[in-house]
C-alpha cells in the first residue's frame, strides 16, 4: 500500500472505531478532522480495504404472471381470502381472515383473533370444507402465511390448486377486495369491540345478514344465497 494511502486508511480506521458507518459519514467524518482529503481518494481507500458495509440481500419473491379474475360458472371453482386488521378498545388488534366464493359472493367463514399464522388459516378451511365442500382453486396475495411451507402442504395434501395474484396487483383478487370495503365500512369501521368474542358476535351476525339479506347489484340484486340456491 502507498505511504499517502496508508494514511488515509489510518484516519478511517480512527473514525470506523467498533461501530458500523456507512461510506457517505465516514467521508465526513475523516474530512472534518483531515479537510485535505479528497472524497474520491477516501472512497477508494475506503472500498478497497474491506472497510464498506456488507449489502443485505432482500427476500425477493417470484414474479408471479399476471393472474386475472377468472369467470366462476359454479360454486367452489374459486375460492378468494385475504386478511384484514382492526383494533379492540383496549389497543389490543385483531385480524380477520376473510373467505368469499367467487361464484356467488358467499361469504364462506370470517375467521377472528388476534394472531392467524398459517396453521389457523389451514385449521379454518378445514371447516370450511366439511361445511361447503372443498374448491378447485384458493385465490390470495403473496403473504407469509400463504407461502409458508405448511399452507402449501395443506394445498398439496388437500389437492387444492393455489392461484396467487400477481405483486402489487390487488384489482386481481377484486372480488375479496369489494367484501372487504363493505366489510370495513359496515362492521369494521362502525362498531367498537370489547373483546375477540364481542367482535366475534358482532361479525358473525353481520355475516348471515350479508349472505341472506343484503342484496348485490353484480349478482342481478339477488342475495348470495338465492344466487347460490
Amino acid at each position: 500500500m502507498p505511504a499517502k494511502d496508508a494514511v488515509v486508511k489510518k484516519a478511517i480506521q480512527e473514525v470506523v472505531g467498533t461501530s458500523r458507518k456507512g461510506r457517505v459519514k465516514v467521508i465526513r467524518l475523516v474530512q472534518k478532522k483531515h479537510p485535505e482529503m479528497g472524497t474520491f481518494k477516501i472512497r477508494r481507500v475506503y472500498e478497497r480495504e474491506g472497510f464498506a458495509l456488507s449489502k443485505r440481500l432482500r427476500r425477493r419473491l417470484k414474479d408471479h404472471p399476471k393472474n386475472p379474475l377468472p369467470l366462476c360458472l359454479s360454486a367452489n371453482e374459486e375460492w378468494a381470502m385475504d386478511f384484514m386488521s382492526d383494533a379492540l378498545v383496549n389497543g389490543k388488534k385483531i385480524r380477520t381472515l376473510n373467505v368469499v366464493d367467487h361464484y356467488n359472493r358467499f361469504c364462506l367463514g370470517i375467521k377472528v383473533g388476534q394472531s392467524l399464522p398459517a396453521r389457523a388459516v389451514t385449521r379454518c378451511l378445514d371447516e370450511l370444507i366439511e361445511s361447503y365442500g372443498a374448491p378447485q382453486r384458493i385465490r390470495t396475495d403473496n403473504g407469509p402465511e400463504f407461502r409458508s411451507r405448511h399452507f402449501q402442504k395443506w394445498l398439496n395434501n388437500r389437492k387444492i390448486a393455489w392461484s396467487p395474484i400477481q405483486k402489487g396487483k390487488p384489482q386481481q383478487n377484486a372480488i375479496v377486495e369489494r367484501f372487504n370495503r363493505t366489510f370495513r365500512e359496515d362492521v369494521l369501521d362502525a362498531n367498537l369491540f370489547i373483546s375477540i368474542e364481542h367482535a366475534e358476535q358482532i361479525i358473525q351476525q353481520w355475516k348471515v345478514d350479508y349472505n341472506n339479506i343484503r342484496p348485490h347489484q353484480s349478482l342481478n340484486f339477488q342475495t348470495p344465497a338465492s344466487y347460490a340456491a
